[in-house]
């Protein structure tokens, strides 16, 4: 069979000319360029809970040391850097126990992830917005009862971490959280 006129015409049309390859990847662009600005909006709680479990983690583990090794051990809060970290009761050049406060080792600085932030760290009734406050783990488990608030900016998330001073439990609660006074018929 031979090519006649139309089959010719039709063999060198076939396939798509550059100015539709071109438009087809100016959409494909627009849509994956969408995409990856809303990912943040989709999961904008991702940073947020990765604190908590960082930072829960590291007081569980604190908890655990100060009982493991029969010393007290600190936490140093940066409530203007936001950023924490534990101080050991051992010397600074790790021969023994620390005798003061300012000879105790204090481990590297944890920064929180962009974004999250302290807003507040309750103790005893205070809370504590600025600065630097300190919370201790004692030999048999006890803590200094505490309540940190982490914020999420810009998106106003909160999470709030209790740790229960007696049995130095760590408690998480989505938003903010406050613990209700106990009640007369709690103890019957």
């Amino acid at each position: 069979m031979k090519d006649g006129p139309h089959r010719l015409a039709a063999r060198e049309r076939a396939g798509f000319s550059l100015i539709e390859m071109m438009g087809v990847i100016v959409i494909l662009a627009l849509v994956a360029t969408i995409v990856s600005v809303n990912w943040n909006a989709i999961l904008p709680r991702a940073d947020l809970h990765a604190a908590v479990r960082i930072l829960s983690t590291t007081l569980s583990g604190t908890r655990s040391e100060a009982i493991a090794r029969n010393a007290r051990y600190q936490i140093e809060y940066d409530l203007d850097q936001y950023r924490y970290r534990v101080l050991t009761p051992f010397r600074l050049d790790g021969t023994g126990l620390a005798v003061g406060e300012e000879d105790r080792r204090a481990l590297q600085w944890t920064a929180l992830p962009k974004g999250v932030q302290f807003q507040s760290i309750v103790i005893d009734g205070i809370e504590q917005t600025k600065g630097h406050v300190f919370v201790q783990f004692d030999p048999l488990g006890t803590s200094s009862g505490h309540t940190i608030v982490l914020v999420q900016m810009p998106y106003e998330n909160r999470y709030t971490i209790e740790v229960q001073g007696l049995l130095g439990l760590i408690d998480y609660h989505e938003g903010l959280y406050s613990r209700p006074p106990p009640k007369e018929g709690d103890f019957r």
